[in-house]
C-alpha cells in the first residue's frame, strides 16, 4: 500500500468537522485518547459505554453540547442500535479479558451491523496484533472472529490492530513497573518473545485518520519504533525507574505450569491464556501496512515515559536531586 500523505492534519480538519461520531468504549485507556482528538478536530462525540457516568470526566475536553454520553453494552445488539443512530461514523473499541467471545467477537459483530443499519459512512474496529481464528489462545481467536464479523457485517471497515499498548494510564508497563518497585527479585515469563509496543497517542491517531480518509477494506497493524523481547522491555523499565533488580528468566515448563495452576485465582500473575499469547512474537508483520501509511510517525517509550514513570522512582520528581 502507497504511503498516505498525512491524513490527520489534512482530509481529518475537513471531514470530521461537525459529524457525529460514536465512540464505544471511549471512557476506557484508548477511548480516552481517541475522544480528546475527535473533539479537537470540530466533531460531536458520543460515547457509549455500559456506564457512562464513569466517561463524564471527558466532557470538559469539549465545547457546549459537543460532547454526548450514552448507555450501551455491545453484548446487547438493541443497546447498540440505539447507541448509534444518526451517527456519521462508528469506532469500536470495547474489549475484555473475561467474556471475551461475547465482547470481543459476537459485541463486534453487534457494532459494525448497527453502524451500517445506521447508515454511517465509516466504521473503525480497534482489534489486536495475534488476531487469529485458529489461535491458541481464547483471546487471539475472540479478537479473530471479531474481524470477521465485522467484516460480514460492515465490508469497508478499517480494521486496526495495535501491538501492546502503552500510555500513562496503561496496565502493561505500568504493572511491570509497581512490581519492580515491590520486590527485589523479577521473575520474567516468556523472555525471549518479542513485543513491539505501539504509544496510546499513536493508536488515536490511527483511528483518526481511519475516519478522515478510509479506504474499503483497510487493514493496519500499528507497532512502535522498537522492537524489544519480553526481558529487554523489563530492563528498560528498572532503568527507567531507577530500580536495579534482579531479572530470573522463567523456564516454559516452569510459567505455563504456573499459569496451568494458579492462573484462576483472582489476581493471578498471568492466566493459562496469557501465556498462550506470550509464545507467539506480538510485533507488526512483515510488509504490513501501519502507522507510516497513515502519515503517523511512531512515538518510542523514552519519549513520553518520563511523564508517568517517575512516580515508580524512589524519590518520585525529586530523584534527580536525591542522587546528586
Amino acid at each position: 500500500m502507497a504511503p498516505v500523505e498525512n491524513r490527520i492534519q489534512g482530509d481529518a480538519m475537513r471531514n470530521l468537522d461537525g459529524q457525529l461520531i460514536t465512540v464505544l468504549g471511549g471512557g476506557g485507556f484508548v477511548g480516552r485518547y481517541v475522544v480528546q482528538r475527535l473533539l479537537t478536530l470540530g466533531a460531536r462525540v458520543r460515547v457509549a459505554q455500559r456506564d457512562p457516568r464513569a466517561a463524564v470526566f471527558l466532557k470538559p475536553l469539549g465545547g457546549l453540547g459537543q460532547t454526548q454520553f450514552v448507555a450501551a453494552d455491545v453484548r446487547d445488539a438493541a443497546s447498540v442500535a440505539r447507541a448509534v443512530q444518526g451517527s456519521d461514523a462508528v469506532v469500536n473499541l470495547a474489549g475484555s479479558f473475561d467474556a471475551m467471545h461475547a465482547v470481543q467477537a459476537e459485541g463486534a459483530g453487534h457494532a459494525a451491523a448497527a453502524a451500517k443499519a445506521a447508515g454511517a459512512r465509516a466504521f473503525a474496529h480497534v482489534s489486536a496484533i495475534g488476531a487469529d481464528r485458529d489461535s491458541a489462545s481464547a483471546y487471539g481467536r475472540s479478537k479473530g472472529d471479531g474481524e470477521a464479523a465485522v467484516r460480514a457485517a460492515f465490508p469497508e471497515a478499517t480494521i486496526l490492530r495495535p501491538s501492546i499498548v502503552f500510555g500513562r494510564e496503561d496496565r502493561f508497563i505500568n504493572r511491570f513497573a509497581a512490581l519492580m518497585r515491590m520486590t527485589p527479585v523479577v521473575p520474567v515469563i516468556a523472555p525471549a518473545t518479542k513485543l513491539q509496543p505501539v504509544y496510546v497517542g499513536d493508536v488515536a491517531d490511527a483511528v483518526v485518520a481511519a475516519l478522515a480518509a478510509p479506504v474499503a477494506g483497510d487493514l493496519f497493524e500499528l507497532g512502535g519504533p522498537q522492537v524489544l523481547t519480553m526481558a529487554a522491555l523489563q530492563q528498560w523499565i528498572a532503568a527507567a525507574t531507577g530500580r536495579k533488580r534482579l531479572f530470573v528468566e522463567m523456564p516454559d515448563a516452569v510459567a505455563g505450569a504456573l499459569a496451568a495452576g494458579l492462573g484462576w485465582l483472582p489476581g493471578a500473575p498471568i492466566t493459562r491464556d496469557q501465556w498462550r499469547m506470550l509464545q507467539v512474537d506480538n510485533v507488526v508483520a512483515p510488509g504490513a501496512a501501519g502507522l507510516a501509511q497513515l502519515g503517523i510517525t511512531p512515538t518510542s517509550l523514552a519519549a513520553v515515559a518520563e511523564g508517568w514513570l517517575v512516580q515508580y522512582r524512589r524519590h518520585g520528581r525529586f530523584a534527580g536531586a536525591a542522587a546528586r
